[in-house]
């Protein structure tokens, strides 16, 4: 049913957050619904909720939201991926608003320049850095709700993934410390990503974020992928700068919902 609706909407109807907890904690922690065609899913104040695309239009969508909402805490919020309208329709009839939106934006793959940064090597990462590299994202993301909670143990998880390859995280290194690294991630033979980008802002000013991601999509270059994709919060105006001048487009746009206060 996952499949079918990624194939009909384009998106995936659960995220890689939601994918993991199931994968590395079940049920734990989580409320599952079913019905005869779709689920509602409730991670703490997370919910996503999928039906099959030929089983739409019947209700069976508001009776898993009413359902997960009956035991969801006040702070809900879903997402609606790629900003589908039957989704935007059922998020304002149980009295939720747009609150974010994620920007998807993508660019053929092809020759970067790296520029180089003073004082600074780009490198692949070594399982030294796992600290460093830990401390640079809480700082370059104190205030992103999702990936600035990463710690170690969900570091691991994703190092885990059969997708991780050391060499594909593009670290800036001082020779005393980190100010930069750009994860990439390779979906398959056709399909890259650039996953996630951080700059310590103590480093800010100094081109550390075009380095480290050049540095990456000549990576992934290299390794075949004929198309390129990033999600960046679709207010964060330095970053869609500098993507758009690295050949980025905006494709589509992720919609986050939360309830009406």
């Amino acid at each position: 049913m996952t499949r079918a609706s990624a194939e009909s909407d384009g998106s995936e109807p659960i995220d890689e957050g939601a994918r993991m907890s199931l994968a590395h904690r079940g049920l734990h922690g989580n409320t599952l619904w079913l019905s005869d065609d779709g689920f509602a899913l409730l991670r703490d104040h997370d919910l996503d909720v999928a039906v099959a695309p030929d089983a739409r239009r019947r209700g069976e969508g508001r009776d898993l939201v009413e359902a997960a909402l009956a035991q969801a805490p006040g702070d809900v919020t879903a997402w609606s991926h790629a900003d589908h309208p039957g989704a935007r329709a059922l998020a304002h009839a149980f009295g939720f608003e747009a609150t974010r939106a994620l920007w998807v934006m993508s660019r053929a793959a092809g020759h970067v320049d790296v520029p180089s940064v003073e004082g600074v090597a780009i490198r692949g990462y070594r399982e030294s850095d796992a600290a460093e590299v830990l401390r640079v994202n809480a700082a370059a993301f104190a205030h992103h709700p999702e990936q600035g909670s990463m710690d170690a143990a969900n570091l691991a998880e994703r190092m885990a993934e059969p997708w991780f390859d050391p060499v594909g995280l593009l670290v800036a290194d001082t020779g005393s410390g980190l100010l930069a690294f750009h994860w990439t991630k390779q979906h398959d033979s056709e399909l890259g990503e650039v996953y996630v980008v951080a700059v310590d802002p103590a480093a800010q000013g100094r081109g550390l974020g075009r380095a480290v991601t050049a540095a990456g999509l000549s990576y992934l270059n290299g390794r075949g992928v004929r198309r390129i994709i990033l999600y960046v919060e679709s207010d964060n105006e330095p970053a869609i700068a500098t993507y758009s001048r690295l050949g980025f487009a905006h494709t589509s746009t992720h919609v986050q919902y939360a309830r009406k206060r």
